[in-house]
């Protein structure tokens, strides 16, 4: 890791299962919109910055994409990382790292149990579902760049403050 890159969290401290589930159950929003897309993904960018951490970003909306950027010292391979982490979240309606650690916490792996296409689908850290209140799971943000724990928090992060701030504002964000 860069010495640039100052994340909020402590990188060696892996969560639980119940910590990963609680975080799904509390980053849910009341709406997502194409300017809600728009305002995260820029958070995303502005806090990727800041850390130049080496990352892309992409947002996707029932199989439309929303959102992407791409930062310096980020590569086309963190594209294809984003889609295989993208269809976890789709096919689950978890985030891409609780799947893992689900597989992992039962002493597996994801490639071995699921028996899905590994260039397809990858259980990695980085992908987190968007859950939006009486619709379910309508959607993902999805980080490529870090070692998985850390993309996964700071995709954690980034909806942390985006719901704060738009609850905060009285906006049509999450609730907290």
């Amino acid at each position: 890791m860069s010495p640039e890159i100052t994340p909020k969290f402590t990188p060696e401290i892996t969560p639980s299962l119940a910590e990963l589930e609680a975080q799904e159950r509390r980053l849910v929003f009341r709406s997502f919109t194409h300017d809600d897309a728009w305002a995260l993904g820029s958070l995303l960018v502005e806090l990727a910055r800041e850390r130049q951490a080496p990352v892309a970003i992409d947002i996707h909306r029932s199989g439309q994409q929303l959102f992407h950027a791409a930062l310096p010292g980020s590569a086309p391979d963190n594209d294809a990382w984003i889609a295989r982490k993208r269809r976890v979240v789709e096919r689950y309606g978890a985030s891409s790292y609780l799947v893992g650690s689900r597989h992992r916490a039962k002493g597996t792996t994801f490639e071995e149990s699921s028996r899905l296409d590994p260039d397809t689908y990858a259980a990695h850290g980085g992908s987190f579902p968007l859950h939006v209140e009486g619709a379910g799971v309508i959607g993902a943000v999805t980080v490529s760049g870090l070692p998985q724990l850390e993309d996964h928090r700071f995709v954690v992060e980034a909806l942390t403050q985006f719901l704060e701030d738009t609850e905060g504002a009285g906006g049509a964000g999450g609730r907290g």
